[in-house]
Formats: C-alpha cells, structure tokens, sequence
C-alpha cells in the first residue's frame, strides 16, 4: 500500500455516490431505500456533529469508510463511547492495509472526542475479518455481543 497517496477525511455534501457505491461492496442484497429517504438520512448524518462518516480515498478513489457514532453517557465520568457501524473496503482492495488505515484514524477521532471506548459488530465470519479489527486495537470476546431485531 502506497501510503503517500492515502487520505482518510469526513464525507463532505457531495460523497452521497461515492459512500452508496462502497455499500454495494458491504452486503450481497440490501433493503433499498428510495431516493427521498436516502437524501435526507444523509443530510441528517452531515447535520449531526457526533456522527462522523470517514472514507479513505486511494489515489483520489473512495476505497473503504465506515461511520463512527459519539454516544452521551452517564457512567465512566459522563465519558462518551463510540460505535462503530458500516465498515467496508472495496472488494478488490481488501488484504492491503486499508481498513486497517481508516479504523486507525477512526479511532483517533474516538479518543479526542474523549470516548472511554469503542464498540463493534461484525457479522462476518472469516478470520481475516477479525485480524483487521484486532490490528486495529479491538479485542476479541472482552465482551458479548447481542442483537435484538424487530419482529416480522
């Protein structure tokens, strides 16, 4: 990986495309959301100051991203803690480093914003996946994740 020609930034008003083209790399299928809804999700997301949505561009293309959500807190001092959803990396730049680069800087953004931690879920199952998180300062079975979903 050529770091010299990385930059990991916070979306900007006009990286709608760029993020909806790297989700189509997240999920096989996904529920799709009209043109409406998506436009106003992604100015409420731009809108809110503790909601932090990264790309890392390579060579001026979008490449992996993630969102990182600062979450108010009562306990640990009033800290907040992160969470982070939605992370992705282009399939056919995936093993190189990329994700590894964004969550670095994801999470120096956690720390300034004083956040006692950072939590994430993956529903992936291949290990590579978790050695990304891992090198990236996760750690594994710390605690369990659940999941409540809605009912059918």
């Amino acid at each position: 990986m050529e770091r010299d020609t990385l930059l990991v930034r916070e979306a900007a008003e006009n990286d709608l495309a760029a993020v909806l083209s790297l989700y189509t790399h997240l999920h096989d299928a996904d529920e799709k959301a009209d043109g409406r809804a998506l436009e106003r999700a992604w100015q409420e997301i731009l809108a809110d100051p503790r909601t932090h949505l990264f790309l890392l561009e390579c060579g001026g293309v979008p490449v992996s991203t993630c969102v990182l959500y600062i979450l108010q807190n009562l306990t640990r001092g009033a800290r907040p803690y992160g969470l982070i959803e939605n992370v992705v990396t282009r399939r056919e730049f995936r093993n190189r480093g990329f994700g590894t680069a964004l969550l670095n800087r994801v999470l120096e953004c956690a720390w300034n914003e004083d956040c006692y931690k950072v939590m994430l879920l993956s529903g992936r199952r291949e290990q590579n996946v978790f050695r990304l998180y891992e090198k990236a300062g996760f750690v594994r079975g710390a605690k369990e994740g659940l999941i409540a979903y809605p009912p059918e």
